[in-house]
């Protein structure tokens, strides 16, 4: 079946990502899609293994995406600074991109070699910027899922209208790491 021109993979995917961020993630479907393309839905099947294979490119690109944001925030940076922007780039990178950080928590659900790694690469970049305080191995994953926790409950609170009064929410985020970094310098 011939694929119709100006119609591929990349293009789809960036249709996928508007409409997952203006939208919402469960509204990417393949009917959504199409019309957004001006296509039959079958159409998309040329390109993509249907929804399954649309949500797993959502997934793997909001994580490559979610890792190239944190190391660009993080270049040059080490100890309290680099993980001031870890969390402040993760919370920025939910802000521009919602739709898309929200397909990325389907990564530990999928049974994909692919989107495990691309999920154990983003472990290992927050790794290697708590290697500045030496901790144990057990205590630096700790530590990790830690600010995960942080940078996602505050995003997570944040898009759903949970800071709805008048302070500045930005402040917020730096006060919180601050605590965090803080008490895990004193805990050591």
């Amino acid at each position: 079946m011939a694929k119709r021109p100006g119609i591929d993979k990349a293009v789809i995917l960036q249709n996928a990502v508007e409409l997952a961020d203006t939208e919402g993630f469960e509204q990417v479907t393949l009917g959504a899609i199409a019309l957004r393309l001006n296509i039959k839905t079958p159409s998309l099947y040329n390109h993509i293994d249907g929804l399954p294979g649309l949500r797993r490119l959502l997934c793997l690109h909001g994580l490559e995406q979610l890792r190239v944001s944190l190391i660009q925030e993080t270049l040059g940076k080490s100890g309290d600074e680099a993980l001031f922007a870890l969390g402040i780039a993760y919370v920025g990178f939910v802000r521009r991109h919602p739709g898309l950080y929200e397909a990325t928590m389907v990564a530990n659900t999928l049974p994909d070699q692919e989107i495990k790694a691309a999920g154990e690469e983003i472990v290992r970049l927050l790794l290697l910027i708590l290697s500045a305080y030496k901790l144990e191995e057990a205590e630096a994953l700790h530590t990790v899922r830690g600010l995960r926790s942080i940078a996602h409950g505050f995003a997570t609170l944040e898009a759903k209208g949970g800071f709805a009064m008048q302070l500045d929410r930005d402040e917020s985020l730096r006060h919180l790491l601050q605590t965090y970094v803080t008490g895990m310098r004193h805990s050591h």
